[in-house]
C-alpha cells in the first residue's frame, strides 16, 4: 500500500509542475536538455500545450490511482 502512495504522488507532483511550467512558461524547463526534442519539432508555443496537456494526463492519472487501485 504504501508503493501506491509512492506512485501517485510521483504522478501527481510530476504533473502539477508540468502544467505548471507551461502556464507560466518557466524557461528553465522549456531550454532543458529532455525537453529540446519536443520544442524543437513543435516550437515553444505549441509545446507548451504538449506539456500542459502531458501535465493534465499525469494528474488524472495520479486521481486514478486513488480512486481504482486498492
Amino acid at each position: 500500500m504504501v508503493l501506491h502512495h509512492i506512485i501517485q504522488t510521483l504522478f501527481l507532483i510530476s504533473g502539477v509542475v508540468t502544467l505548471i511550467a507551461a502556464i507560466r512558461d518557466w524557461d528553465w524547463f522549456f531550454t532543458s536538455k529532455n525537453a529540446e526534442p519536443v520544442v524543437s519539432y513543435f516550437g515553444r508555443k505549441k509545446s507548451r500545450w504538449v506539456y500542459g496537456v502531458l501535465g493534465l494526463i499525469l494528474i488524472s492519472i495520479a486521481i486514478g490511482f486513488y480512486f481504482h487501485v486498492t
